[in-house]
């Protein structure tokens, strides 16, 4: 007897404590924004492009300081 008291109880608690939860109803609000960005600039030359491009203007500065020693034979 003291046991079917006990199931039912735990029933009955478990009914009243279930039934009176609230539901909360959340609404999710989604917005489309518009962002002005700046065009990136994409570098189309790998890395040994690029040294390369240094390297022959160092070559280059050099050639002409040569030739500037040497002088004009005009």
């Amino acid at each position: 007897m003291k046991i079917r008291f006990f199931y039912l109880m735990v029933f009955f608690s478990l009914i009243v404590f279930t039934s009176c939860r609230e539901t909360v109803k959340e609404e999710t609000v989604v917005r489309e924004v518009e962002v002005e960005r700046e065009p990136v600039e994409v570098e189309r030359e790998g890395v040994l492009e690029r040294t390369a491009k240094k390297v022959d203007e160092e070559v280059n500065k050099e050639i002409d300081e040569e030739i500037e020693k040497i002088g004009d034979d005009n």
